[in-house]
């Protein structure tokens, strides 16, 4: 479980966060919409330790993300990240670049940590790509290859930070087929998106963002279909 409570996050003066509370179940899919630039991402980076926060708590199964004795690195390896650019190893087979976590970070042996790379890759659609290179994949290739790198380690959680935003549009329905078969597996998943099918259809709840503050979370029929704030009606009805 993700608990966040009294979060509150600054860059300089701005104050990007503005006192977020959130609690997420195992197993549950949360999508977090929202304008550019409402926090949405940064929300991501202080539940995984890569900003630090100024206010409030992150918790993450018990453990305090923020707090000075925690060992982030180890709590890191429980929450798999997918960002906006997949930042694969160019110089590294697909199968090579699924296998380096598994190998430098759990220890696995060579022979264990490809079994592990071959079965993710399977698991994402890209059996038939397992020795080619990053450069001669697609974009949605590239990005399916990220997430098959993220589940190798074995993560109770998945982070999706607009996984799909570099995506040509043709490209996109294959990354969100295998976040939706994640979710179908039972995956916990906080995806931050601009896919308003997918927030709709596949989410438990979802959260509407607005310049830092969480103006209301719910059911997508809810959110989609009899939002409370007239800030989420505006935005809803600006990208539908």
């Amino acid at each position: 479980m993700i608990t966040i409570s009294g979060l509150h996050k600054y860059y300089g003066a701005l104050h990007v966060l503005q006192g977020i509370d959130l609690s997420v179940e195992k197993g549950e899919v949360l999508s977090i919409i929202g304008s550019s630039g409402s926090g949405k991402s940064t929300l991501l980076y202080c539940i995984n330790g890569l900003e630090p926060i100024q206010q409030g708590q992150v918790t993450v199964d018990g453990v305090d993300v923020h707090a000075k004795g925690t060992d982030i690195n180890k709590l890191r390896q429980n929450m798999g990240m997918v960002f906006q650019q997949w930042n694969s190893f160019p110089h590294l087979t697909a199968l090579e670049n699924v296998a380096l976590a598994p190998r430098i970070v759990r220890k696995k042996s060579r022979a264990e940590a490809l079994d592990i790379a071959a079965k993710q890759l399977e698991h994402v659609g890209l059996a038939d790509k397992l020795n080619v290179y990053p450069n001669a994949l697609s974009g949605g290739q590239q990005q399916r290859l990220a997430i098959a790198r993220a589940l190798a380690m074995e993560p109770g959680y998945m982070l999706f930070d607009e996984a799909t935003s570099a995506l040509d549009p043709e490209l996109v329905g294959e990354v969100l087929d295998t976040m939706r078969l994640l979710a179908e597996e039972g995956m916990t998943m906080i995806c931050v998106t601009h896919e308003m099918s997918f927030a709709r259809d596949v989410s438990d709840r979802v959260a509407y963002f607005h310049q830092g503050v969480m103006e209301e979370i719910g059911p997508p029929a809810q959110i989609f279909g009899d939002a409370t704030s007239a800030h989420t009606r505006k935005f809803l009805a600006n990208v539908r």
